[in-house]
């Protein structure tokens, strides 16, 4: 939490600079602020244009802010420690170690290591085909920058982009673009151990000669939840964008066929915290809108760049309640039971994570004379770090902007993680056994 809110005062300092503005006078405090915090936060929601308001040198911190957010600040900072040689201590392992959710300590320097070299090869992979589509269009100094920015607020399901105040919507029907971008999304959402499991299956197939069954078989019981989950949520996705606006004449309406699977897809796909758009997203229908609050809500998966509750959570929590239908004992999936501290840490996540949302919904309800969708809207954006908005985020006034700021750093830093954080001291861990209750419920 500290190490995060440190890193955008930082950010919030730089952009308060006259250098970092293209006017090349100073920043206000409240927008600076608003920016490094939806930057570091990978959230992507802006209260001025990216592309007029900020010069070469704001754009670059802003960049910087993105990365730095994405990979998180734990990732860099032992990066940087690697390459000065430095030791780790038991107690910054740990936290790693807690960081990612990870089983055990071994192995937590080469973690790491792979972590930011996939990042770089990720990112520097969607740099290069960006740029085969915006260096013909803008140039070569152009184009490349727009190709780096895209690449990495794409891979860090930030949502920012520097193509100007209509985002992707110009580029709603070109296919490379959206396909590399939804590709980079979808790849920062899935999460470092999906990666580094699906390679190491895919080097024991290719080593063993064994065909494609055999590799999902043998892929780690997590990572076939997170395929799983995430395939129906894009697929589901796509069905209800499609379904809500194909006669919607403001979003897809007046596409062909092609063109409205693809929109729609892609909406599907930046629902769960990318923040792109190609389609403005105060056209959409209510339909749409509503539908679109479960995904924000879920997000990406664990140990990913994207936020939400994240997909295993959502998952565990689903599973469970089918199993109590079924009357089951216990909760099953891909042939492992789910253990009953897991459900519990779902239900606590889930609980807390709309309980503060619903906060402050309210809170921006009660300070701001705005629509109740568009205000629900931004909220759950905020705090899924999503970073759409229905055209609502400039227009708050600054109590409502400073709303949306927290809302942003405590969906990023996780909702649960903040309770945490002010529970001090060592308590007592059921020492003391009561009788069981008999307490009704519907």
């Amino acid at each position: 939490m500290l190490t995060f809110l440190v890193v955008i005062l930082i950010g919030t300092f730089l952009l308060v600079l006259p250098v970092s503005t293209a006017s090349g006078e100073w920043c206000p405090f409240l927008t600076a602020l608003f920016t490094a915090t939806t930057s570091v936060c990978v959230t992507g929601l802006v209260v001025v244009d990216t592309y007029s308001y900020w010069s070469i040198f704001g754009k670059v911190i802003i960049l910087l802010l993105i990365q730095v957010g994405g990979l998180s600040v734990v990732i860099l900072w032992a990066r940087m420690m690697m390459m000065l040689r430095k030791r780790f201590s038991l107690r910054f392992q740990m936290l790693i170690r807690d960081y990612y959710d990870l089983d055990t300590l071994q192995g937590i320097l080469r973690f790491m290591k792979k972590v930011v070299k996939g990042t770089l090869i990720v990112e520097g992979t969607g740099a290069f085909l960006y740029s085969l589509i915006l260096i013909p269009k803008s140039g070569f100094l152009k184009g490349l920058w727009l190709s780096v920015f895209t690449s990495v607020s794409a891979f860090c399901n930030a949502g920012i982009d520097v193509f100007g105040p209509d985002s992707l919507i110009p580029y709603q029907s070109n296919l490379p673009m959206n396909l590399i971008t939804m590709l980079l999304i979808i790849l920062g959402g899935l999460g470092f151990f999906v990666w580094f499991d699906m390679l190491r299956t895919f080097g024991e197939c290719r080593k063993m000669k064994i065909g494609f069954r055999s590799f999902f078989g043998r892929l780690h019981e997590h990572t076939k939840l997170v395929l799983a989950v995430t395939l129906t949520l894009i697929v589901s996705g796509t069905i209800i964008v499609y379904i809500g606006e194909f006669r919607n004449p403001a979003t897809i309406g007046n596409m062909n066929f092609g063109e409205k699977v693809l929109a729609s897809f892609f909406q599907s796909v930046t629902f769960r915290t990318a923040g792109f758009s190609t389609i403005p997203q105060q056209e959409l229908t209510p339909f749409t809108c509503i539908a679109g609050l479960f995904y924000m809500l879920i997000g990406g998966s664990p140990t990913g760049t994207a936020g939400g509750i994240k997909t295993v959570t959502a998952a565990v929590l689903i599973m469970n309640a089918l199993s109590y239908i079924r009357q089951e004992n216990k909760t099953v999936m891909f042939g492992r039971t789910i253990p009953h501290q897991m459900v519990s840490r779902a239900v606590a996540i889930i609980t807390i994570s709309i309980s503060m949302t619903v906060l402050f919904i309210e809170l921006l309800l009660l300070t701001n004379d705005v629509p109740v969708l568009s205000a629900v809207y931004e909220i759950f954006s905020a705090t899924g770090t999503v970073g759409l908005s229905r055209a609502l985020t400039a227009s708050l006034n600054p109590i409502g902007k400073g709303i949306v700021m927290v809302a942003m750093y405590v969906g990023r830093i996780a909702p649960i993680s903040m309770v945490l954080f002010f529970i001090t001291g060592n308590r007592p861990k059921n020492m003391i056994h009561y009788p069981d209750g008999k307490f009704l419920m519907g």
